[in-house]
């Protein structure tokens, strides 16, 4: 009797234990001060946008800068799952909703979009992001698409990508395939994966900021996805890595329950 009665104390314990590790990886996953990473509540809340117009005659040749339009009209959409008219992918990298940076109207228009986070404590940081761009001029006056993660702990950027129409500009460049569907070029669903602890960047602050231009003469357009910013992009139909977890725990916690049962 007092055997059995040890026995399922200690059970019991391990049940404990395996919920309670369970409901810690859970929190992990899901932790880290991003808000609405993912857009899926249908609203731009937790980011800041900015916009405006340029062109190259004046005081902004490419590579545009993204901090002169701070505070600036944004032109900035949530889209919901679809299909790009013009290169045909998926609007929505994971889950149901996106946001899409400018859009495909022709002009001279410039868009912005940012969010930064502080202390941020988990070991990476994932997002997705596809940009389009229609064949125009120089890399000087095409339109245009960047993006930054910058380590504001350190003054340093993490990812740094800047493209025109005309070609590459600057750093960062490598591991996107451009491809062209009349006339506009697509960079596709690209899926940046940054590990923090091998960078021995944790608990620092970062700024992500995207930002998609037309051309600088008005008479061609660029706009980009934007996706998944946290601590996990998968794809889509692939559970959460915390999900996974818990359904280990869960399959461990059945096991311990039918050797109770035999007991």
């Amino acid at each position: 009797m007092v055997q059995t009665l040890i026995l399922r104390m200690n059970i019991m314990k391990k049940l404990a234990l395996s919920l309670s590790i369970a409901a810690l990886a859970s929190s992990s996953a899901f932790a880290g001060n991003f808000n609405n990473g993912g857009f899926e509540n249908g609203t731009l809340s937790g980011w800041t946008g900015g916009g405006g117009t340029w062109n190259n005659a004046g005081s902004q040749p490419a590579p545009v800068n993204p901090v002169i339009y701070n505070g600036g009209p944004a032109n900035n959409t949530i889209v919901h799952t679809g299909i790009d008219a013009i290169t045909g992918a998926n609007t929505v990298y994971n889950g149901n909703s996106a946001v899409r940076i400018n859009d495909s109207n022709a002009g001279s228009g410039v868009s912005t979009l940012r969010q930064s986070v502080t202390n941020y404590t988990d070991s990476g940081i994932f997002f997705a992001w596809n940009a389009v761009l229609q064949n125009s001029h120089g890399p000087n006056d095409s339109d245009y698409f960047s993006l930054t993660l910058h380590d504001d702990t350190t003054n340093a950027d993490i990812v740094s990508r800047a493209y025109s129409s005309a070609g590459s500009i600057g750093a960062g460049t490598s591991g996107v395939k451009w491809t062209n569907h009349n006339n506009w070029y697509t960079s596709g669903w690209v899926v940046e994966s940054i590990d923090l602890f091998a960078l021995g960047a944790i608990g620092h602050d970062f700024t992500l900021t995207v930002l998609s231009a037309d051309c600088a003469h008005g008479a061609h357009a660029g706009y980009a996805y934007l996706d998944g910013f946290g601590n996990a992009t998968p794809p889509a139909g692939v559970p959460e890595p915390a999900s996974l977890l818990l359904l280990g725990f869960g399959a461990a916690g059945l096991a311990f329950a039918r050797r109770r049962k035999a007991i």
